[in-house]
């Protein structure tokens, strides 16, 4: 799945000269916390809530110039070096970037131009989905040698108990020469098919609580 397939279109965005006290009404009434920065269509900075909580006076403690703090453009606080997508980035591309660089949001630029934003609960929302957490299914996980083929092998064990499978994620085992395939089925009763694998010669490792594996 592309960013462009999630990414929000209708986009609340701010000059640099919008003040501090119009930007936090701006948030605060669309219930976002992602203000991108524009000059024309170019891009060139973004605001946060943080940012703004950083800068605005605490309401627990008034000073004479609240009303000037409030009045000071945003091109005073915002993050000029910001980290971009593209609308045909892949969601786990996106997912990557966000967690390396510790962002909230991504501005998506195409030609230089503002077209959409994608923050880190768009993508996390869209990973559920893409891994059929949201559904009624269960997990089956199953260590096996890292060897071409073994995928195959597997899910012919799902085809053959009729069991359809929502989606698999491959990673590196602990074990050398090993991997993990973690398959998300559409069952709530997965231990004929555990039970399946284990005949098979297959080596279950998830889930093991319950008494669902010896």
């Amino acid at each position: 799945m592309r960013i462009e397939e999630i990414m929000r279109k209708r986009l609340v965005t701010v000059t640099a000269e919008t003040t501090l006290g119009e930007a936090l009404s701006l948030l605060r009434g669309n219930r976002i916390r992602h203000l991108p920065v524009l000059s024309g269509e170019k891009l060139v900075g973004i605001v946060s809530d943080r940012d703004l909580r950083d800068a605005l006076p605490s309401v627990l403690c008034r000073h004479d110039d609240d009303y000037q703090i409030l009045g000071t453009p945003v091109k005073e606080i915002m993050k000029t070096d910001v980290i971009t997508a593209h609308p045909l980035d892949f969601i786990e591309d996106a997912a990557a970037t966000v967690y390396e660089h510790r962002v909230g949001s991504l501005p998506i630029v195409e030609n230089n131009k503002l077209v959409g934003i994608v923050t880190e609960s768009d993508i996390l929302n869209c990973l559920v989905e893409l891994f059929g957490v949201n559904r009624a299914s269960s997990h089956i996980e199953v260590r096996v040698d890292d060897r071409t083929g073994m995928l195959a092998e597997v899910s012919q064990v799902f085809r053959e108990a009729k069991v359809n499978v929502i989606s698999v994620m491959v990673y590196p085992s602990r074990e050398d020469g090993k991997k993990n395939l973690v398959f998300r089925v559409q069952t709530i009763d997965p231990r004929h098919i555990i039970q399946l694998l284990s005949e098979r010669g297959f080596d279950v490792i998830a889930p093991i609580e319950g008494g669902l594996l010896p």
